[in-house]
């Protein structure tokens, strides 16, 4: 790694013979701020204000949180190579091979959830990423990686195979590893003149850069995100996630980061960050608007059937948007019914077309609410 200028950092040369990166206190970069720049925080705010303002609407928030943390659990754990789909998680405790790659993702799940419960507790600091981290590795590929502990070994980013001498990025080692992240902490609660959005991208190039854990730097680094957001009052609920624009554009994201560290390319790496605020604000209003839409639509077909017992139908519609794959059983354990009356529950909905037949073997018949597994999978495709 050769540095164009050493806006962003310096090399240092360790007594092994290579050089790790020492990135600057976030404090002491002064960026241009153009009109762009200012625009791009304006029309973020703008939608971070709408996508607040149309959770309140929805019929049931907690679902929905728990359902996008779910999809962004997915997509962040496939950045990282994780082979499992939305689809796969949803039917985790079904038939499911997946059963490593579903683990990971459900951890990511946990980390998350207690990241946000915690924070009620503690500020956004070290401690906490380090709790988190340790929720997310555990029992995982990755429990051999130190969980909830900051490396005390040198790491690298490159190809597979590759090495300190040939690494495409080498973060700074242990000891210089401490003082950046001690400063970084400071940073993320220094007041400051410039504006939240402009700041939380600038700690994530920084956490990336530093890259203190063996293992799950991506993953956190991600859902340090949303924790800043949420702790600078930003949103009131975890539904804006970055991995999917981080996905979409994964190459220019990693182009960006490096551009940052060799070139000093502050500006631009910003400028990528609040567009990828506003496009995926945007994403969630719509997937918002959809599932009130779709919620209401089946809603009032259910209200309307005239060939079935409603308020059975009713109890099992919300059962299914917490758990849109359903089976026989799960009715019969829902509602205390004999199996002829699940099924005939189960045919009830078919004949609206809310659910559709998934599987159909002789031990089970599956189902699924594929108009609503839509909505919620949209960019979690392998």
């Amino acid at each position: 790694m050769k540095l164009e200028n050493n806006r962003a950092g310096q090399l240092k040369r360790m007594q092994s013979d290579y050089e790790c990166f020492i990135p600057h206190n976030l404090k002491n970069i002064k960026l241009n701020i153009d009109t762009e720049i200012n625009t791009l925080i304006n029309k973020a705010y703008l939608l971070l204000g709408r996508l607040d303002g149309m959770a309140i609407t929805l019929p049931d928030m907690d679902l929905f949180v728990s359902m996008y943390v779910q999809k962004e659990a997915v997509i962040s754990s496939q950045i990282e190579g994780t082979q499992a789909s939305l689809i796969d998680v949803l039917q985790k405790d079904r038939v499911n091979e997946k059963i490593k790659d579903t683990e990971e993702i459900v951890n990511y799940i946990k980390a998350t959830n207690y990241a946000f419960k915690r924070l009620n507790e503690l500020p956004l600091c070290m401690r906490l990423m380090k709790e988190t981290h340790s929720v997310l590795l555990c029992n995982t590929r990755g429990d051999e990686k130190m969980p909830g502990e900051f490396r005390k070994s040198q790491n690298w980013i490159g190809h597979a195979g590759s090495t300190l001498k040939n690494a495409s990025f080498i973060p700074p080692a242990p000891d210089e590893m401490d003082s950046c992240l001690s400063d970084l902490e400071k940073y993320i609660h220094e007041n400051s003149d410039i504006s939240n959005l402009i700041k939380i991208s600038l700690i994530h190039y920084q956490f990336e850069t530093i890259h203190p854990f063996l293992d799950g730097n991506g993953r956190i680094g991600r859902l340090l995100i949303i924790l800043y957001l949420k702790e600078q009052g930003l949103i009131n609920y975890p539904i804006l996630y970055l991995s999917y624009f981080f996905k979409k554009n994964r190459n220019r994201y990693y182009e960006l980061l490096n551009n940052v560290r060799i070139k000093g390319e502050f500006e631009k790496w910003v400028k990528f960050f609040i567009n990828g605020v506003c496009e995926i604000s945007q994403d969630a209003v719509t997937s918002i608007q959809k599932i009130i839409e779709l919620k209401k639509k089946d809603t009032e077909k259910i209200r309307s059937f005239s060939n079935g017992n409603i308020s059975n139908i009713l109890l099992i519609y919300d059962y299914i948007l917490k758990h849109p794959f359903i089976e026989m059983e799960d009715i019969r354990n829902l509602l205390g019914v004999s199996k002829p009356t699940a099924n005939k529950l189960l045919d009830n909905l078919r004949d609206m077309r809310i659910l559709e037949l998934v599987e159909d073997k002789k031990r089970y018949r599956q189902y699924v609410y594929k108009k609503y597994v839509d909505i919620l999978s949209e960019g979690t495709a392998l």
